[in-house]
């Protein structure tokens, strides 16, 4: 599992921000991983990530500058080993996306991280700049999930 796709509604706060925390803690810890990110809609594509998410990351030391947001397509199914999804509504709609037989798995993001299954990435799109903090901390203990699954192999 090297090949990672991080989905949320729009693709300009949580997957693309999901997308520069992985990179961040795969090139830390020295693993090899293609990554992108996507939305579920498309009504944001081509557009940067959101200027409040990119200045949370920023802060952070993570760069989202250079994501572009586009829309998950069912052969992204094919071209990534494993899905994640933001939030169960995100799930859902993957879940009717996904062509039968499609190799590629399919989980929430909060998932990877200790503590309770089923827990979703919130949206923080309408709320303030904490929102941002909060979903930033949500994504920096997944994907130290993640690293530690990608090493066990």
């Amino acid at each position: 599992m090297t090949r990672l796709l991080f989905v949320c509604l729009g693709n300009i706060c949580r997957s693309p921000a999901a997308e520069g925390v992985m990179r961040a803690r795969a090139e830390a810890a020295g693993l090899s991983v293609t990554l992108d990110s996507a939305g579920t809609g498309d009504w944001h594509a081509g557009d940067p990530p959101d200027r409040r998410m990119t200045a949370a990351a920023r802060k952070r030391g993570i760069d989202l500058t250079g994501l572009r947001a586009r829309q998950v397509r069912p052969r992204d199914f094919e071209a990534f080993d494993l899905v994640l999804a933001m939030d169960r509504a995100n799930l859902d709609a993957l879940s009717r996306l996904r062509p039968a037989g499609a190799p590629a798995g399919l989980e929430l993001m909060r998932d990877q991280a200790p503590g309770p299954r089923g827990q979703e990435v919130p949206d923080p799109y309408y709320g303030g700049d904490a929102g941002f903090e909060r979903v930033l901390d949500m994504l920096e203990a997944a994907a130290d999930g993640l690293v530690a699954r990608l090493r066990k192999g």
